[in-house]
């Protein structure tokens, strides 16, 4: 039976450290996103360096283990910078919150035994549709910008994020600090990327300090949170609660920009609020099996 309260707090921690990503990235636009990645990501792994310290075998896992780390951290940021230089950034970033949808809706795909409920679709698509109406509200409509191709690896960012996540309670188990060493090689391979792609910059004691803070939080201790929530939680209900990632990170855009709160955003809260109160309540039987 899933440990469901403390997974959810665990989940809404690393949720409320993600809404802060965007309002970061706004101040850090000016640096290139390999490069601020690849730093924010190295900065975040040493978050895991005391657990390793202690137990040098945290970070003794599979290759396969590994890889599917890189996959998820490293994969999911590179399609996604791609995808946000080569589609309009808010119709992008809205195929982009698909990934909460596709984690509920695969959870019966990639973990045997657990059966998707109709309060599991209909949370899913509320939650969906609020995201939608916060994040276009704030950007002005969707279809302003026109078919872009950049839309294919904005989708492809979703899918890697949301099978990653469950992808993650199929491999065998390995400790949470082991996420350390993810971000650790997504990060040199994001810093190798920006060596060969980007322009050379030189960083400000402000750019710093924000990195830091980034690196601390939405591209560090969030992963780890993440973590534990799915470890002990139902991934379903999980990927219904990760809606108000989108809610919130437009409403702190709107206060960063100086924007007042508008009624897109309030019937946003309301729906997304709704879905997970509905996903989130206790199946009335057990899941079973296909």
């Amino acid at each position: 039976m899933p440990n469901v309260l403390p997974a959810n707090l665990y989940a809404l921690g690393a949720i409320a450290l993600w809404i802060t990503l965007a309002a970061l990235g706004v101040y850090l636009k000016h640096l290139p996103p390999f490069l601020l990645t690849g730093l924010a990501l190295l900065i975040g792994s040493t978050l895991a360096l005391p657990q390793v310290v202690k137990n040098p075998q945290a970070w003794r896992i599979p290759a396969t283990t590994l890889a599917l780390g890189v996959y998820g951290l490293f994969g999911f940021h590179f399609l996604l910078f791609i995808a946000l230089r080569n589609a309009p950034p808010v119709e992008a970033n809205l195929v982009n919150y698909l990934w909460p949808l596709l984690m509920v809706l695969l959870a019966p795909v990639f973990l045997p035994g657990l059966k998707l409920r109709v309060q599991h679709v209909i949370a899913g698509l509320m939650g969906f549709a609020g995201a939608a109406i916060a994040i276009l509200g704030a950007g002005g409509g969707a279809g302003s910008g026109g078919w872009a191709w950049g839309y294919a690896p904005a989708l492809a960012s979703a899918f890697i994020w949301a099978s990653y996540s469950l992808l993650t309670q199929r491999v065998k188990a390995f400790p949470t600090a082991a996420i350390g060493l993810f971000g650790l090689v997504s990060g040199l391979l994001s810093l190798l990327c920006h060596w060969i792609l980007e322009p050379q910059v030189a960083l400000s004691n402000r750019d710093w300090l924000l990195i830091v803070l980034m690196g601390l939080g939405p591209l560090g201790a969030a992963f780890f949170l993440w973590d534990r929530a799915l470890k002990l939680g139902d991934a379903r209900q999980i990927g219904i609660l990760s809606y108000f990632t989108p809610l919130g990170s437009t409403a702190l855009l709107m206060v960063v920009s100086g924007r007042p709160l508008s009624w897109s955003v309030g019937l946003a809260a309301l729906m997304i609020v709704g879905a997970a109160a509905l996903g989130t309540r206790p199946d009335s039987a057990p899941p079973t099996a296909h």
